[in-house]
């Protein structure tokens, strides 16, 4: 079992990977359970459909405090109307300031019941059980978050989780979108700290058809990253916003494309391309390892094609609502080279130009 510790200022928690994770409940997480009066499981519901009963054969020592709440599955979950739905039915179901929340599906449901969690009577407890490969990125840090027509992830609170803890076997029912997806945010890592692990990763034949044993150690890696970023800047005031690379233009993408057509991963992906583009117009990064990640993403079914659906105009309107933006300006984190990200001001006219130079580059993918 693979294990790390995240520590912000006021608090410190384990991330947990490995096939019998959710053992622990009934041992290291025993106390913390038994001390809430009530415990709810807000679940994705594909997650609850399939895997349901084995979180709840986890919980047999709380069985009597246990509720469900089945939430739609993915990017839909992320609204206000169900973000309101929950926080009735807590209420309904008589909860308090000493009750906990259980997070059980991916990065959509951990943002929406994290932020349940962060808000309902002014913040309680809650643990996140991610059942997908993205979920390493966002279960680990405290960022809540639900979506507005507007954009993505508009309103939101630091929250930080109790625990975070993934049950490997689950990512054998993935469909193959949700696998590229959480290894685009998998690649975000590498790109942003290590240049011998991204070419490793890039060189990769088996990238989006992993093992269960390679995921493991290598979403520990991801995770670690993210975790060494959190514990220097837990509100995103400095090196935290290296954790947006790829985002800026990829939220655009998402959003454009309409919430839950395009995975998160998937979008991400477009992004990184977009800011090595960006990056390599500024004379910081060489063509070729541009033109290596558009090839990568094409050879792993990444849908490259996405963009030339829609406008520049379209993305740049989603891009100037990003939570990025500083004084009207747009920022975008980009590369001085592999391992080395910067946050920089970058221009309409840039913007276009990339974007044009883009859609050439990727006419005719799939």
């Amino acid at each position: 079992m693979g294990k790390l510790t995240v520590e912000t200022t006021n608090h410190r928690y384990d991330v947990l990977i490995g096939p019998t994770t959710y053992a622990l409940f009934s041992t290291v997480y025993k106390d913390l359970l038994t001390s809430a009066d009530r415990i709810a499981i807000i679940a994705d519901e594909k997650v609850a459909a399939i895997h349901l009963p084995l979180l709840e054969e986890s919980l047999a020592i709380v069985k009597d405090k246990l509720v469900v709440k089945t939430i739609p599955a993915g990017e839909a979950c992320k609204s206000i109307a169900t973000y309101a739905d929950c926080q009735s039915f807590l209420l309904q179901q008589g909860f308090t300031r000493q009750s906990l929340i259980i997070a059980y599906g991916g990065g959509a449901c951990g943002d929406l019941a994290g932020y349940v969690a962060a808000t309902f009577m002014r913040g309680i407890r809650y643990i996140h059980c991610p059942t997908t490969i993205l979920a390493h990125d966002s279960a680990v840090g405290g960022k809540t978050a639900i979506n507005m027509p507007e954009g993505k992830n508009m309103v939101g609170a630091f929250h930080q989780p109790s625990a975070v803890l993934f049950q490997t076997g689950l990512f054998s029912s993935l469909p193959s979108q949700e696998v590229r997806s959480g290894l685009a945010e998998l690649l975000k890592h590498a790109f942003i700290s290590n240049e011998e692990w991204t070419m490793q990763l890039l060189a990769n034949k088996s990238f989006t058809n992993p093992s269960e044993k390679w995921l493991t150690e290598e979403l520990l890696k991801g995770i670690q990253v993210k975790a060494k970023i959190v514990a220097e800047d837990e509100f995103e005031q400095s090196t935290r916003k290296f954790l947006n690379f790829g985002h800026t233009f990829g939220h655009a993408v998402e959003a454009a494309c309409g919430f839950g057509k395009l995975s998160h991963g998937e979008s991400v992906m477009i992004g990184m391309i977009y800011s090595l583009q960006l990056s390599e117009m500024m004379g910081l990064t060489a063509k070729t390892l541009t033109e290596q990640l558009i090839q990568f993403a094409n050879e792993h079914e990444y849908p490259l094609h996405s963009i030339h659906d829609f406008s520049f105009d379209e993305f740049m309107n989603y891009m100037q609502k990003d939570k990025k933006m500083s004084h009207g300006k747009l920022n975008f984190v980009l590369l001085k080279g592999i391992g080395q990200p910067f946050v920089t001001e970058v221009t309409r006219e840039q913007c276009l130009r990339a974007f044009q130079e883009l859609t050439t580059r990727t006419e005719g993918m799939s």
